[in-house]
């Protein structure tokens, strides 16, 4: 398989790079990103595992209320969405609050 190209909207590659990582990979987004938004344009579409039956979980509803993008932030359980990405961040796959 091939490496993914980030998919960003038009006129959003202006903005800075910011780099962070996610479950080891380095991730290079824009400056005001989310977490959840620099994670779909890199193609990382699963964040977590269910807790109930462990299928892929991933960015849903994208405004704070589902719960479905958990992942750890610095080793402190988040939404992604809700989070913006800063230089250096460590992000993991998450799991249940």
């Amino acid at each position: 398989m091939s490496a993914s190209v980030p998919v960003r909207l038009p006129g959003t590659g202006d903005r800075p790079p910011v780099r962070f990582s996610f479950a080891g990979r380095e991730i290079v987004a824009r400056q005001g990103d989310t977490v959840a938004m620099a994670l779909w344009a890199a193609g990382e579409r699963a964040l977590r595992a269910s807790s109930r039956d462990g299928a892929p979980r991933g960015v849903l509803c994208n405004m704070g209320i589902c719960y479905e993008c958990l992942v750890v932030i610095d080793g402190v359980t988040t939404r992604a969405c809700m989070t913006v990405v800063r230089d250096g961040l460590r992000v993991e796959r998450g799991g249940k609050p």
